[in-house]
């Protein structure tokens, strides 16, 4: 039953929306965000979360003395512009299934989970000249490109309290999926569509060390809290297995030949991650934070894509979050937690000799029921420019989350 919850949870990930931008690697990350963090600008490194589970630093978790489970859906409305192109599509997908539990109270908490790691959503299409012997061009060639697929987590994370201050943590995840490219070329005048299909299957394993500092009773009043966080994840070498095939269709989608399926094995190298971010706030009332990352993607390497133009890549955040009153009886609103925040992000690859950025506003609430809340986000951004001639997408992202707080798995003492 578990194996198939898993397995159909899988194929709800690829029903986002589609994008260019997504054919680079193995596709673009969804990374760990939760939604409590979409809404501050996606950090979430440093800030500890009482009724919330941290999924981007193990070495939170032991803040979590309940056990909390947590599921969200995304949505999400992608615009493409170009010289010639205009283009919408609109998409959504389950976006995790998570959960922890104290194993030792305030001492030791493992969380597991399920949740979409990259995407692969992508159709281009284009002319390109054919030239002759002296390399004139003498007709053309319509190119139509389209990707699919991506790779999906399963994760088990541990965080374990060293003192009252620090703590530390290890996520260990397991990445598996497959990334399908297919070019189809025709010339003009000719009654066949020539076809280069490859689908790489991807399997392996993803190891993250987590570290947290955390320093309560500050300020004047005594109940300001300072944190800071940290998480390497180290470089991952998954195992790659390629199938290629050549075959030629006619106008009508008919295959007409098809040659042998060429197979070969490798590896795929993901580059190492390194988070740091800091906060400070009241517990349960409000917090401000900044959050760094940064990889360095020309060590990445793949079966079926060499890397000859990704560089380095890096995103900063800036966000908060306040809760006016979260005792309150007389006044609900006082009770619900509002969150907003800007997120900066350089991309590892570039369009036509151009970095490729986004800039995005982020904000989100939660609706408290007792223990529990229903949970709210959204994302409005910008990557690529136009003016700079290239393709220019701007999206809208909204986020839908249910959080449940209780005490299962924890022994109640009588006296």
């Amino acid at each position: 039953m578990v194996f198939a919850v898993v397995i159909s949870a899988a194929n709800v990930w690829g029903q986002a929306a589609r994008s260019p931008f997504t054919g680079f690697g193995i596709g673009e990350p969804y990374g760990n965000a939760l939604i409590q963090n979409q809404g501050v600008g996606g950090m979430g490194v440093s800030q500890p979360q009482v009724w919330y589970l941290n999924n981007q630093n193990p070495a939170l978790l032991v803040y979590n003395s309940l056990t909390v489970f947590q599921v969200g859906i995304l949505g999400e409305r992608r615009t493409i512009k170009g010289d010639t192109t205009n283009e919408r599509s609109t998409g959504g997908n389950l976006n995790y299934l998570v959960m922890a539990f104290p194993v030792k109270l305030n001492k030791w908490t493992t969380s597991a989970g399920l949740m979409p790691y990259t995407n692969v959503n992508y159709g281009l299409k284009y002319s390109k000249a054919i030239p002759d012997q002296t390399g004139a061009p003498v007709d053309t060639t319509t190119v139509i490109e389209t990707g699919t697929g991506g790779l999906t987590q399963v994760y088990w994370s541990n965080g374990v309290r060293l003192t009252k201050e620090i703590s530390v943590g290890l996520k260990t995840s397991y990445l598996f999926g497959p990334v399908s490219n297919v070019q189809s070329s025709q010339q003009a005048g000719l009654p066949y569509i020539g076809n280069v299909e490859q689908k790489m299957n991807v399997n392996g394993f993803s190891f993250g060390l987590g570290f947290s500092y955390s320093k309560d009773s500050l300020g004047r009043k005594h109940d300001r809290r300072f944190s800071a966080g940290s998480v390497y994840t180290f470089r991952a070498d998954l195992k790659a297995k390629n199938k290629e095939q050549v075959y030629l269709t006619t106008l009508a989608n008919d295959t007409i030949l098809r040659s042998k399926v060429a197979e070969s094995t490798g590896h795929v190298h993901l580059p190492s991650t390194l988070t740091v971010g800091f906060s400070y706030g009241r517990d349960l009332h409000w917090y401000v934070g900044t959050e760094f990352s940064y990889q360095n993607w020309a060590n990445y390497s793949s079966l079926i894509q060499d890397n000859t133009t990704l560089s380095q890549a890096w995103r900063a955040s800036l966000g908060g979050e306040v809760t006016p009153d979260p005792s309150a009886l007389e006044s609900y609103l006082k009770r619900i937690t509002y969150r907003m925040g800007l997120s900066y992000e350089r991309y590892p690859f570039q369009a036509n000799s151009k970095e490729v950025k986004d800039i995005g506003i982020n904000f989100g609430f939660s609706l408290p029921a007792g223990r529990s809340s229903l949970d709210f986000g959204g994302k409005i951004g910008q990557r690529g420019n136009k003016a700079d001639n290239i393709l220019e997408e701007t999206y809208f992202k909204i986020y839908f989350g249910i959080t449940f707080n209780d005490q299962w798995f924890i022994k109640r003492k009588f006296d």
